[in-house]
């Protein structure tokens, strides 16, 4: 696939698939995750293993926050055990085998709520390949590593890394990383980089249905006394936006400038960071009230009902990587915010982001206003500018649409990798 970077939107959607992924039998996959602060980690995670699942391999999501899970995704998944973090010094693997996964005695704290698991007929066939995840650097505790050098085969240990759209992602994708020391000695583990071209881990597409919500977007799906009102009270001529962001330093100036101004924005706001930060501002502006704005703060969503705000609102703003990534399939104008790091690191990152997707010049502005480390006033917004923003994204969904997906790379790879000595194996 040519290089994102060079190529204008709106040639991306006659690109041609850069191939797929061929069927694989059964696998058993480990996902172990560890919640750093805002989700984001957890919310990546569940998709994958649901993912993986949806492709008929037997999954087990271990993490240390499963209690998140009862709003993210209330509805479970019937392919994907979720598995409390192993604390313990002695640790065995739970057998994949038997007449049902969720049948076995749960570990002490496990999450019974996802703990629901496939068919028995499809834990009676046999594995061939154990995939084993550590999703961002998470650290695998030790038993778990020293449980792992006892397989036979070994399992593919994978370290899936954070998406990024920086050259050096193309150069280390699929590298490996030789175990020299400790429980895990004389193991191998691979760096897996999700990413933007052909040549990286890919990204984890919509399945069918939620292809669906994305192009048919459903207006009843969300119940307005559970999600917010915004939708139901808004005049038609009303801009739609939704708010999912950290603490931008922009953020007072841009919420007063859409306040005092003559465009109505019907804005609905996402619970946590988000809402406390637009509360604030509210207390702060006081009798000024909120102007042109209208402004519903949403209680939280579920996974499936965040991805249907994307497809209804006509601006988009996201943080972080999965909701970037779902911004991209809701095919809406939208401005991301990564994540801020302390060194600036992140400012490179958002300008490799807009330089490999060729985004337009107006909203690369705009991104990179909305990341400044000081207050920048708003773009305007246009309707002309919304257009061709929109007709950018879905352009680029078309294009990455035709990569393979990531789960489907990520079992590609362990398939072909199962049962390689190490370099000292």
């Amino acid at each position: 696939m040519p290089d994102l970077a060079h190529t204008p939107p709106h040639t991306l959607a006659s690109m041609p698939p850069s191939g797929t992924a061929p069927a694989q039998p059964p696998m058993l996959w480990d996902v172990f995750c560890r919640v750093i602060d805002n989700h984001g980690d957890l919310g990546v995670c569940w998709r994958l293993a649901g993912h993986l699942a949806g492709l008929g391999h037997r999954v087990r999501l271990w993490v240390d926050q499963a209690q998140d899970l009862q709003w993210m995704a209330p509805q479970g998944h019937p392919g994907v055990h979720v598995l409390p973090w192993p604390h313990g010094i002695r640790f065995h693997w739970p057998t994949p085998l038997g007449p049902s996964m969720a049948s076995m005695d749960p570990p002490e704290s496990a999450d019974l709520a996802h703990g629901t698991s496939a068919p028995a007929a499809a834990l009676a066939s046999s594995v061939q390949v154990h995939g084993v995840i550590e999703a961002f650097g998470c650290e695998l505790p030790p038993s778990v590593q020293a449980a792992m050098a006892t397989e036979h085969p070994r399992p593919v240990w994978i370290n899936l890394e954070y998406l990024s759209a920086e050259a050096h992602v193309e150069r280390l994708h699929a590298l490996p990383s030789p175990v020299m020391s400790g429980p895990a000695r004389g193991l191998q583990k691979w760096f897996f980089y999700p990413g933007f071209t052909a040549h990286t881990g890919g990204l984890l597409h919509p399945s069918p249905p939620e292809t669906f919500a994305a192009q048919q977007p459903d207006q009843t799906a969300l119940d307005p006394a559970q999600v917010g009102s915004a939708h139901n009270h808004a005049a038609q001529t009303a801009l739609r936006v939704l708010l999912f962001c950290y603490e931008p330093a922009s953020l007072p100036t841009w919420l007063t400038a859409w306040a005092d101004g003559p465009q109505p924005i019907a804005l609905s706001v996402c619970a946590g960071r988000a809402s406390r930060a637009v509360q604030a501002w509210q207390a702060q502006r006081g009798p000024q009230g909120d102007g042109a704005l209208r402004i519903s703060h949403l209680p939280w969503v579920s996974q499936v009902e965040f991805d249907v705000l994307l497809a209804q609102h006509d601006l988009n703003f996201v943080r972080g990587e999965d909701s970037l990534v779902r911004a991209l399939w809701a095919g809406q104008p939208f401005v991301w915010q990564i994540y801020p790091q302390g060194d600036g690191v992140h400012h490179a990152k958002l300008t490799a982001f807009l330089g490999a997707l060729g985004a337009p010049t107006a909203l690369a502005q705009a991104h990179r206003a909305w990341n400044a480390d000081t207050a920048q006033s708003p773009p305007a917004l246009s309707e002309a500018d919304l257009q061709t923003w929109g007709h950018w994204v879905r352009g680029v969904r078309q294009a990455l649409l035709a990569q393979p997906d990531l789960a489907q790379q990520l079992t590609a790879f362990a398939a072909s990798h199962s049962g390689k000595p190490s370099p000292r194996g």
